[in-house]
C-alpha cells in the first residue's frame, strides 16, 4: 500500500510502492485499523446477504416438521384418511397440489453447489529464475535507469520480502530486453497452457467438457484475446461461454470466480474453467519515475488455472465447495478510482502511478469487505458481541471498548493477496493473526514473488503441500486491486488433503519453508 511519508506503498493490487516526497509532507503509512470503526450499512449490507441467500432453508423447518408427522402416522390413519377424501376430489386435489408446489419452491430456490475439483499453479523453468543480483545486472545493463534509481530498486528488493527464486519472462531477461508482442504472447502461452494442462490432468477432465471458460489478465489484453487462444489451442466447444476481464487488478481472480458461480447456478451440469494470470513481457517499466518503478521489483511470472464444477456426482471427489463470495467496489469515489493509474510519464513511457490517498482507499475497502462479510461467517457469539458494541457506540453514543471480532473462529487458514511485504504485516495486526497463519502468505511472496490475481492459489498450493488442509476446514481468500476493489471467497474444504499425493509448485521443495523474513524496513527515496 502506499505510503509517501516512508515511501513505501502499493501498486495495481496492494504492493508496496515508492513515491518522492518532500519531508513536509505527512501522511499515515498504515493501514487503518478498520476493525475498530465500521458502518452499520455494511453490517446491514451482509445481513441482507445472508437472508436472501438462504430464504430457501426457510423451507427445510416446514419440510422437517412434516416429516415428523408423517412418521407418527400408522397405516390404519392412512386408511381412515382416504375413506374420508377418496368422496373430496377438491381437497386431495389441493393437498396434492401444495405438496408439488412446496417441493418445486424448495429445489428451485436452493443454489446450485459450486464444486472445486482441483487447482494448478504454473510453475516457470529454472532459466527464467531471478535472483536479486540477475536484477540489479539486467537493470544496470539497459543503460535506461539513473545511478540514483538503481541504488533505490536494490533498497526495494533487500527489503520487499521476495527470495532469490522468483522468476521473470525471458522477454525481460535477456540482453537487451525484448518486450514485443511476439514475446508477450509467447509467455501468455506458456502460463496458461502450462497450468491448464496440469490441472487436466489432474481431473482428469477431457477439454471438450468445459461449457465456461473465464480468463483475467489486467495489463496484457491482446486480440484475439487470451480466453479465445486458449480455446483455439485446446479445440473447445463451438458454444462454450467465454469471458476475458481485463483492467481489473489483482482482486479479479476472484472476481472470476464470481462470475463462475453465478454461471454455474444457471447453467446445469456444467464444468467452468478460471484462468488468472498476468503478464510481465509488454509491462515491464523502463523509466525513472520512482511511484512506477517499484512494480519491477515486485511483480513475477506466474498464473494459476482452477476446475470448478455444479454436477452433484463431483461433490465426492471435489476438494472444496464455495460457500461465499463477497465482492465490494469503491470506484465510485473519485479517489478510490484514481488512487491507482495507469499512464504515461514525462518521457512518455507507460507506468503505473499511485496516489498518496492509497493507504487510506485501501483501508476502507478492506474495512467495508471485512465487516459485510462477517455476519456471513463469525459465530452467533461472536457476532452477539459485536453488534452489541457496535449498536451501544453508534446508536445510543456510549463510551466503551469496541469489540474486535475473531475471525480465527471462522476460517482455519487464510490466504491473504502476497502484494507486499508491509501490507501483509498490516493486515496481520488488525486481524490479530499468527505466524502460522501469515506463513503462506509470506512465503508466496518469498518464493514466486507477486504473481497477481494467482498469488492466493500458490497460497493455497502451499497449505496443501504442508499437509494443513483437513476435511471441513474453511479457507478465507481476500484480494485488493485497482478500482479500487476487495474481494473475498470462502471455501470448505470436502476431504483432507494428502500431500503425499499431490502436484504443485511446491511439493519438491516444501521442506525449505518456511524460512526466516526480516521484518521491513524504511526506505527512503531522498
Amino acid at each position: 500500500m502506499a505510503d509517501p511519508t516512508n515511501n513505501q506503498g502499493t501498486n495495481d493490487s496492494g504492493t508496496i510502492s515508492v513515491q518522492e516526497t518532500t519531508p513536509k509532507n505527512n501522511y499515515n503509512n498504515k493501514l487503518p485499523n478498520f476493525l475498530l470503526s465500521v458502518k452499520l450499512k455494511y453490517v446491514k449490507l451482509g445481513y441482507h446477504y445472508v437472508i436472501s441467500n438462504a430464504m430457501y432453508l426457510l423451507l427445510v423447518p416446514l419440510l422437517g416438521v412434516a416429516s415428523a408427522q408423517l412418521s407418527t402416522i400408522s397405516i390404519h390413519d392412512v386408511l381412515q384418511l382416504w375413506e374420508n377424501l377418496k368422496f373430496n376430489l377438491v381437497s386431495v386435489t389441493l393437498c396434492s397440489s401444495l405438496m408439488v408446489f412446496l417441493a418445486t419452491l424448495y429445489f428451485m430456490s436452493r443454489p446450485r453447489g459450486v464444486y472445486l475439483m482441483d487447482f494448478s499453479c504454473y510453475k516457470p523453468d529454472k532459466d527464467c529464475t531471478c535472483t536479486r543480483e540477475i536484477f540489479m545486472e539486467r537493470s544496470n545493463l539497459t543503460g535506461v535507469f539513473s545511478e540514483e534509481n538503481l541504488a533505490f530498486q536494490k533498497k526495494i528488493l533487500e527489503r520487499s520480502g521476495l527470495g532469490q527464486k522468483t522468476y521473470l519472462p525471458p522477454a525481460i531477461l535477456q540482453v537487451p530486453p525484448n518486450p514485443c508482442m511476439a514475446e508477450a504472447r509467447k509467455e501468455a502461452e506458456e502460463v496458461m497452457f502450462g497450468a491448464i494442462d496440469q490441472l487436466l490432468e489432474k481431473t482428469g477432465v477431457k477439454a471438450k467438457d468445459i461449457g465456461i471458460l473465464v480468463v483475467n489478465c489486467s495489463l496484457f489484453n491482446p486480440t484475439p484475446s487470451l480466453s479465445a487462444m486458449i480455446v483455439n489451442h485446446y479445440k473447445l466447444r463451438g458454444n462454450i461461454l467465454s469471458y476475458n476481464l481485463g483492467g481489473m487488478g489483482c482482486s479479479a481472480g476472484l472476481i472470476s470466480i464470481d462470475l463462475a458461480k453465478q454461471l454455474l447456478q444457471v447453467h446445469p451440469n456444467s464444468y467452468a474453467l478460471v484462468v488468472s494470470m498476468e503478464n510481465i513481457t509488454l509491462n515491464w517499466y523502463f523509466g525513472n519515475n520512482r511511484s512506477m518503478l517499484v512494480s519491477n521489483c515486485l511483480f513475477r511470472m506466474g498464473g494459476a488455472a482452477i476446475l470448478l464444477s455444479n454436477k452433484p456426482s463431483d461433490k465426492r471427489r471435489a476438494k472444496y465447495q464455495l460457500v461465499h463470495t463477497v465482492r465490494t467496489h469503491k470506484g465510485a469515489d473519485d479517489k478510490s478510482y484514481g488512487c491507482v493509474f495507469q499512464e504515461e510519464d514525462e518521457k512518455k513511457t507507460i507506468g503505473v502511478s499511485l496516489s498518496k490517498d492509497l493507504m487510506a482507499v485501501a483501508g476502507e475497502a478492506l474495512k467495508t469487505n471485512i465487516t459485510t462479510l462477517g455476519p456471513l461467517v463469525l459465530p452467533m457469539s461472536e457476532q452477539l458481541l459485536f453488534f452489541a458494541t457496535l449498536v451501544a457506540r453508534k446508536v445510543l453514543k456510549m463510551k466503551i471498548k469496541p469489540y474486535i471480532p475473531d475471525f480465527k473462529l471462522a476460517f482455519d487458514h487464510f490466504c491473504i493477496h502476497a502484494g507486499g511485504r508491509a501490507v501483509l504485516d498490516e493486515l496481520e495486526k488488525n486481524l490479530d493473526l499468527s505466524d502460522w497463519h501469515m506463513e503462506p502468505s509470506r512465503m508466496t511472496l518469498n518464493r514466486f514473488g507477486n504473481t497477481s490475481s494467482s498469488s492466493l492459489w500458490y497460497e493455497l498450493a502451499y497449505t496443501e503441500a504442508k499437509g494443513r488442509i483437513k476435511k471441513g476446514d474453511r479457507t478465507w481468500q481476500i484480494a485488493f486491486g485497482s478500482g479500487f476493489k476487495c474481494n473475498s471467497a470462502v471455501w470448505r474444504a470436502l476431504r483432507t488433503v494428502d500431500p503425499a499425493k499431490e502436484k504443485n509448485p511446491w511439493m519438491d521443495e516444501i521442506h525449505e519453508f518456511p524460512v526466516h523474513v526480516p521484518k521491513v524496513a524504511t526506505i527512503n527515496s531522498n
